[in-house]
């Protein structure tokens, strides 16, 4: 357990400078760029939702064509949770820019799932139009084609973060992979694909065997990928954010924490919590006292100086946030009663440590 947070590298190797890296001419080449992925006719960009890079390196022998291909780690973005990893590589962007700081967000006084697109009064699609909340044109405005889930094609956070693409939905593994040999086949010099099993599994097993297993079954999937792709096809793989197994260690926040918070945000493992009027100073107090060795206690104005979404943060992305983060150290997550979902989570993310920070960038050319 690290006394200090791993911080984004967001002027260097980073999620969120990859597509500018292969689709922006004028976007200087950079040595953490896999070679692959550079000298290629065209691009296929695979991204693996919840490959964390030293869960890879743990387990080499279920991934061979993973671990035989150009590349190294690179870092995720802040929070490590897929609504704000994903809108940072669709768009170029640090959080503070794109303003997608969360999985669950404050908006005018209620909390928005983003990958939901709901609040407690239901579908946000209109209340909070997808295309006003993230703005930024997605993949330099070059209108590529997307291979995504058929069920996410409509919805509300694919709009955030994917508006003005060509949306290609999927219905299993086989479609997906003939969706990218159709796509490159026709010759579309970059192809954007999601594929999100690593996620899911690990959420709702952890890291043992069924993730060994969905692991080795998308290496598969990459291989079979791979053979598909026409000549001087680079194939590049990364990921989102990495995870960590939390189990059963929940903590909940006691009263002496609660009696100062209206509401949080955020997720388990990166909570923003949210001061009744004027109680500000006493909810970090209290949260300090009680979680200072199991998190990282930082107000909202500790956070932005310490540039935790990028070096800049607009006005809209900082209201967005609360007032107080606590953001977990080990492999443990803090309990929020409304924040609930289809079943128990096991495997976590969105904190700062090392397994959920760093990602792998690979490439190979067919």
């Amino acid at each position: 357990m690290s006394d200090d947070p791993l911080l984004p590298d967001y002027s260097g190797a980073c999620i969120a400078n990859v597509v500018p890296a292969l689709l922006e001419p004028s976007f200087e080449p950079v040595s953490w760029i896999p070679a692959p992925a550079l000298d290629a006719s065209r691009v296929v960009l695979l991204v693996l939702d919840g490959l964390g890079w030293d869960q890879l390196q743990a387990r080499k022998a279920w991934a061979p064509t993973l671990c035989g291909f150009d590349g190294g780690p690179i870092s995720s973005v802040v929070p490590t949770t897929t609504a704000t990893a994903l809108t940072s590589i669709a768009t170029g962007l640090t959080p503070g820019q794109h303003g997608v700081v969360g999985y669950r967000i404050a908006v005018d006084g209620e909390v928005l799932n983003v990958l939901r697109w709901t609040t407690p009064s239901g579908d946000a699609r209109s209340a909070i139009p997808p295309g006003e909340f993230q703005k930024a044109a997605a993949f330099a405005a070059q209108h590529p084609p997307i291979v995504i889930r058929a069920e996410f094609t409509g919805g509300g956070f694919s709009g955030a973060h994917l508006d003005g693409t060509r949306l290609h939905g999927y219905r299993c593994l086989s479609t997906l992979v003939t969706e990218i040999r159709r796509l490159t086949h026709a010759n579309e010099p970059f192809v954007y694909a999601y594929y999100d099993g690593i996620d899911k599994v690990s959420h709702e097993y952890g890291l043992g065997e069924f993730y060994d297993a969905e692991l080795r079954a998308c290496d598969i999937l990459v291989s079979e990928i791979l053979d598909v792709l026409p000549p001087d096809t680079a194939l590049v793989i990364t990921a989102d954010h990495g995870q960590v197994h939390t189990g059963d260690q929940l903590y909940e926040l006691p009263s002496r924490v609660l009696e100062h918070t209206s509401m949080q945000s955020g997720e388990g493992r990166f909570r923003w919590l949210h001061a009744r009027p004027g109680r500000s100073a006493a909810l970090f107090d209290a949260l300090e006292s009680e979680f200072h060795e199991l998190a990282w206690v930082r107000t909202k104005e500790q956070v932005i100086d310490e540039g935790w979404f990028g070096p800049t943060i607009t006005s809209v992305a900082s209201s967005r946030l609360g007032d107080v983060a606590l953001v977990a150290k080990g492999s443990h997550a803090f309990v929020d009663p409304v924040d609930t979902g289809p079943y128990r989570l096991v495997g976590r993310h969105g904190s700062l440590t090392r397994a959920e920070m760093l990602v792998p960038l690979l490439a190979a050319v067919r």
